[in-house]
């Protein structure tokens, strides 16, 4: 099988060098021609727990016509920009509620697979990402698309993979949980797990999955179980991790509030439902965006 990673970030970088390293004939695509020739060139480096190693995909500035799946790892709003060729399947992993919508008007919904992943991944440099924690990936067919070559191919490659006949519940249960964290890990300047050790900041972390799980049931979602504590579980398990929100502010560079918060804002003001925490936390990062 021959697998396409979009996005040369650190999941990205993550996914396209476990594919590779299992054996599976991957290509990164990166749109930058200078880092893609640096890429080839070095490899992709990836840190863990237990040391580090180098995988060597193939790095190319477009996506490959002639591949088996395709894997789309960038940031949300840069799909508009992407551009896939026919009939292969394209199986979407990003942060935010709109990324599939973007990918449906692109390339229709009978070969889209989307899901999520809670892999934990920090750019440390070009190339190089630190796989900080690890975590399940769920994924489904958004209508008609078969789904278990990507399932096998993920883990082939060692990923704890699952899938689901109900990916829009999956996208929508990781849009709460990062409307809560992301954004006042980004305000605050702080990992994950500080987040429940400040009581302000707990219950305003507490306040904001309340606002995003009303928004989520005026569309039909309903969850078996406490998000306020799926939430808070989240920030213990993964106490250390820098949050892409807070490393992309770090960075100077475009985070993805609009895909998670203001997107929640744009169902919620359609279903005339206030959230005016979600707001703030909006208005307060773009702020940051701005400087």
């Amino acid at each position: 099988m021959q697998v396409a990673v979009v996005g040369p970030g650190a999941m990205g970088c993550l996914f396209a060098a476990r594919l590779a390293q299992s054996g599976v004939q991957t290509t990164l695509v990166d749109y930058k021609p200078d880092r893609a020739a640096r890429l080839q060139e070095s490899g992709i480096t990836v840190d863990t727990a237990d040391g580090s190693f180098v995988a060597k995909p193939t790095v190319t500035t477009r996506v490959p016509a002639d591949h088996d799946l395709i894997i789309v790892l960038t940031k949300s709003y840069s799909v508009d920009s992407l551009q896939f060729p026919a009939e292969i399947p394209v199986l979407a992993l990003q942060n935010g509620l709109n990324a599939v919508d973007a990918l449906c008007a692109q390339i229709g919904s009978a070969r889209l697979l989307a899901g999520v992943t809670c892999e934990a991944a920090n750019l440390v440099g070009e190339g190089h990402t630190h796989h900080s924690g690890s975590g399940e990936t769920a994924c489904g067919s958004w209508t008609s698309c078969p789904v278990e070559s990507a399932v096998a191919v993920l883990q082939k490659a060692g990923f704890e993979v699952v899938a689901t006949e109900a990916p829009g519940q999956k996208i929508w249960e990781k849009a709460i949980i990062s409307a809560a964290i992301n954004p006042l890990t980004a305000l605050l300047g702080v990992p994950n797990g500080k987040l429940v050790e400040m009581r302000e900041a707990r219950q305003l972390m507490r306040d904001l999955v309340v606002e995003a799980t009303k928004v989520a049931a005026t569309e039909g979602y309903r969850f078996d179980f406490s998000l306020v504590e799926r939430a808070e579980d989240v920030c213990r398990q993964t106490a250390e991790n820098i949050s892409s929100m807070l490393q992309d502010v770090r960075a100077r560079r475009q985070t993805e509030i609009e895909a998670i918060s203001g997107e929640i804002l744009r169902r919620a003001q359609f279903a005339s439902l206030p959230t005016p925490r979600t707001r703030v936390v909006w208005q307060l990062v773009r702020s940051l965006e701005q400087r």
